[in-house]
């Protein structure tokens, strides 16, 4: 996000003004009146509103300069709707207008498509959320956004869930110390709890000449199918630690049953 902090969007952000609150007033003032060349001033002493948003979305792979566009908009809006006299800082009325305004574009763009009544259930929930937010200052229920959107919870979490970009299992959620650790780690094995498998590839033989701790985290995870997570938290150890006792747990196990040796009928 560096990169954009000179120039984005042709606008050299080292150069944008910085408004005080008295210069704010007198210029709503003027745009309330219908001065125009006010509101061009207004927009650009807010445009840092736009760049402290647009941070928030810099993992996503997006354009930067198209996100800032999109965000401009959602300023340009907050402006036209702003009520002066309800005593609420500008900022705290335009950021949460600015994100939704991005997570629109990002939903509207996603390549699963959607259908409309999905996505206007999801946005119904994600306006009365932020409204909830800007008016109590914390984090709504689910429940609580329900009764503020008039929808029932069950329709608002499968529409939000249906909105979601979607993930790669390789997609790295945690690195420590060089070891990655992906999504694939955050999951639990379901399929493969039986041990009719185990015995087939004699992975019995193969589990017997690890060591106590690496046998254990490999029954942990593909036998009773928990989470690198969850083991950690049962032998009070690192989730990172988990994830390199286990790979190579799998690697000696993977070397012995290569090894033809190691299979001969005496």
């Amino acid at each position: 996000m560096a990169a954009y902090k000179v120039e984005i969007c042709g606008v050299n952000t080292a150069t944008l003004p910085i408004l005080s609150e008295e210069e704010k007033t007198k210029l709503f003032a003027r745009i309330k009146a219908g001065d125009k060349s006010a509101r061009e001033e207004y927009i650009r002493g807010n445009l840092r509103l736009v760049l402290s948003v647009i941070k928030r979305f810099s993992n996503s792979n997006e354009n930067m300069d198209d996100l800032f566009q999109i965000g401009c908009i959602g300023l340009m809006k907050s402006i036209d709707n702003f009520d002066d006299t309800i005593g609420v800082k500008f900022s705290t009325y335009a950021v949460p207008m600015i994100i939704g305004e991005i997570r629109r574009y990002l939903r509207d763009n996603n390549s699963i498509r959607v259908s409309r009544s999905l996505r206007d259930t999801a946005y119904k929930a994600i306006h009365a959320k932020e409204l909830l937010i800007r008016n109590s200052m914390q984090e709504p229920t689910i429940e609580d956004i329900a009764k503020a959107a008039g929808i029932a919870k069950e329709d608002i979490l499968f529409a939000l869930d249906a909105i979601q970009s979607p993930l790669s299992l390789y997609d790295p959620v945690y690195t420590d110390g060089g070891d990655t650790l992906y999504v694939m780690d955050q999951i639990s094995d379901t399929k493969n709890k039986e041990e009719k498998w185990v015995e087939n590839l004699s992975l019995n033989d193969a589990m017997k000449r690890l060591n106590s701790r690496e046998n254990h985290i490999i029954k942990l995870r593909f036998f009773e199918g928990k989470t690198q997570m969850e083991v950690a938290d049962e032998i009070h150890i690192s989730q990172a630690q988990v994830s390199r006792l286990e790979k190579s747990a799998l690697r000696s196990m993977k070397n012995y049953l290569n090894d033809p040796t190691c299979h001969k009928v005496p």
